[in-house]
This record gives C-alpha cells, sequence and structure tokens, in this order.
C-alpha cells in the first residue's frame, strides 16, 4: 500500500486529489494538510512514502517547503500546479530542486476535468518506486565548467531522462561551454511546463537553452529542449554538418512521446560516430535500444551511474543491453561528453 499525504490550502482541492486516489487498491490517503505547518507534523508522525504539494500556499511558500523536505527528510514529491505562468515557472524550479514529477490541476485555460484518467494514481506509483540514496542531493557538479579539448570532437549530443531528470539538467548542463556542440534534450514532462523549464536551464548555462522548434538549424552554442506534447523530437538533414530539428506527431515510442529513443535512433541514422549520446536517470526502458543503436553507429554513449540517479531504470536497462561505452557519476558526465578534464 503506497500512503500519500495531500497537502494544498483549498479544501475543495484537497478534496478532489483524494478522490482521485480514493479506490486504487494499492494507494491510500493518509491525511490532508492546508499548510506547511500542518503537513510537516504529519510528516513526522505519518512518515508518508509520497507527497503531493501545492507550491502556491499562503504562508511558507510551497518551495520554501519542498527545501526543507529534500534537505531534513527526502521524500518523493509530486508538485500540484494551477494553470498561470508563475505556476509553471514556479512548478520548474521545484522539479530542479528534487520534486519528482508534476501533476496539472487543470488544462492550460485552468479547466479542471471530472477525470484525469488515472494520471494522478499512475504519479503516485512512480513516485514510490523513488529512493533517495545516501549521495542525496547530488550537487558537486552545479557550476562546473569543463574545458574543451581535441577530444571533443562530437558534431551532436543527444540527452535523455525522465524522473528525477530535471534536477540532474540542473548539475550537468552549466557544464557546458558557451560554444558546446549542439545538444538536444528529450525529458519526459508535461508539456505544459516544457518552456519554463527551458528558461529556468537558460538562466544558469553558459550556452543557449531554447525550446525546440521545428526547422530549427543546429548551431553550437545551443541546447535544444523538447517541447513535448505530441511530438517526437529528431534529427534531419542528408549532412551531419546541416542538421535541423524535425517535430513529428506519432505513436508513442517506447511508452513516450516525445521519446528519447526516438531521438536516438535519428540521431545514430544522421550523426553516427559523429555523435554522443547521454541517457540519465529515469523509469522504464525509454531510450535503451537508442543508446544502443547509436553504439553501434560508433558514437560515444553514456550512462549514468546508480548511485547518483534518482531512478535507475532507464540507464539500468541500457547497460544492460551493452550500450553504454561509459557509466560515470552525474557530476562527472560532463567531462566524459566534451572529452575533457573538469577545470
Amino acid at each position: 500500500m503506497i500512503r500519500v499525504l495531500v497537502v494544498d490550502d483549498s479544501p475543495s482541492m484537497r478534496a478532489l486529489l483524494t478522490a482521485r486516489l480514493r479506490g486504487e487498491a494499492d494507494i491510500e490517503v493518509v491525511a490532508t494538510a492546508a499548510d506547511a505547518s500542518e503537513a510537516r507534523a504529519m510528516i513526522k508522525a505519518l512518515s508518508p512514502d509520497v507527497i503531493t504539494l501545492d507550491i502556491e500556499m499562503p504562508g511558507m511558500d510551497g518551495l520554501s517547503f519542498l527545501e526543507k523536505i529534500m534537505f531534513l527528510r527526502p521524500t518523493p514529491v509530486i508538485v500540484v500546479s494551477g494553470a498561470t505562468q508563475e505556476g509553471n515557472d514556479t512548478t520548474a524550479r521545484a522539479l530542479q530542486m528534487g520534486a519528482v514529477s508534476c501533476y496539472a490541476k487543470g488544462d492550460r485555460y485552468g479547466a479542471m476535468p471530472v477525470d484525469d484518467r488515472g494520471k494522478l494514481a499512475q504519479l503516485v506509483r512512480e513516485a514510490a518506486q523513488v529512493k533517495f540514496g545516501a549521495d542525496w542531493p547530488v550537487s558537486a557538479g552545479i557550476g562546473k565548467q569543463v574545458r574543451q579539448s581535441a577530444r571533443g570532437d562530437a558534431k551532436v549530443i543527444a540527452i535523455g531522462s525522465s524522473t528525477g531528470g530535471v534536477e540532474a539538467l540542473r548539475i550537468l548542463l552549466p557544464a557546458f561551454p558557451a560554444d558546446c556542440p549542439p545538444t538536444l534534450v528529450v525529458q519526459h514532462v508535461n508539456a505544459r511546463f516544457a518552456s519554463a523549464i527551458a528558461r529556468s536551464l537558460d538562466d544558469n548555462c553558459a550556452a543557449r537553452v531554447v525550446l525546440a522548434e521545428t526547422d530549427m538549424p543546429l548551431r553550437r552554442g545551443h541546447i535544444y529542449f523538447a517541447p513535448g506534447g505530441d511530438r517526437h523530437m529528431m534529427v534531419g538533414g542528408t549532412h551531419v554538418d546541416k542538421l535541423r530539428v524535425t517535430l513529428r506527431q506519432g505513436d508513442l515510442v517506447s511508452g513516450h512521446r516525445p521519446s528519447v529513443d526516438a531521438l536516438f535512433l535519428s540521431v545514430a541514422a544522421r550523426a553516427g560516430a559523429h555523435a554522443t549520446g547521454v541517457l540519465l536517470t529515469g523509469m522504464g526502458q525509454d531510450g535503451a535500444s537508442g543508446l544502443l543503436a547509436m553504439a553501434q553507429a560508433g558514437a560515444r554513449t553514456i550512462a549514468q551511474d546508480e548511485a547518483s540517479c534518482v531512478v535507475f531504470g532507464m540507464p539500468r536497462a541500457a547497460i544492460s543491453m551493452g550500450a553504454a561505452e561509459i557509466i560515470a557519476p552525474l557530476d562527472r558526465i560532463a567531462e566524459h561528453v566534451l572529452g575533457a578534464r573538469a577545470a
């Protein structure tokens, strides 16, 4: 039984979130709280497996409370966000602070659907599998710059991540220099939050982080973040020096859209040995087959190690296939990506 604490200042929202979990045979809402003070007492008394947290609360705001949770008693947190732009930006920051996933209260117009088709319950099940190890938080690499070297010859870098990935990207990408090779990132996240995450990463990176648009030419010093929704992000073009972003509608690949496998397979086909692939923390197997295809095409392939992962699922699947040439802790991955030594 997965024990959940629901934290929201709105009585109606607490009731709605509880109702969406009620009836699930493997989930129990053990308590609800209206503010951080109530929630803190309940966390101490009940030790919930998962917390759903409204980050737009009076008193101690959700971000400040999340910071305390992750520092004092790391627990899987699902951020619950409204439809405002401010809410999206705050959610992006929460994911970088260690929240494992985000749940939209309504659609982009604020409307609340009667039935969320089990989405919240599925997020709770995924969050319950997250285990924060002794190495949490992994922060040693934040802001560490990496020198380029003659070995840093990749013309395209492709990165895939899922659960815990936004926090991992916050550590990895600031180490990339301003003229890094063009880099494409697929992160499993609700499409509504993709733009805010890209902006937040851009604020902390020397390279420019942009939300990808179709037909964008790949340029040095740019990191292209998949917009999510109903489109896969891939690369197209006939020459490795003239590749472009391609956004295509299509079926789920490896259970996701956008899919890491879809990106990696396209990079393997278009860039071959001139590419580097990186698979970060995440649940499931998306990206494992694609990383293997990149390895078989001659690309350098890297998987995050278990100790620094929030969830080792995706890297584990790739390693078990023999797809990862290098297995490295998060704060050392930039060195391997760029073929350099940390400055």
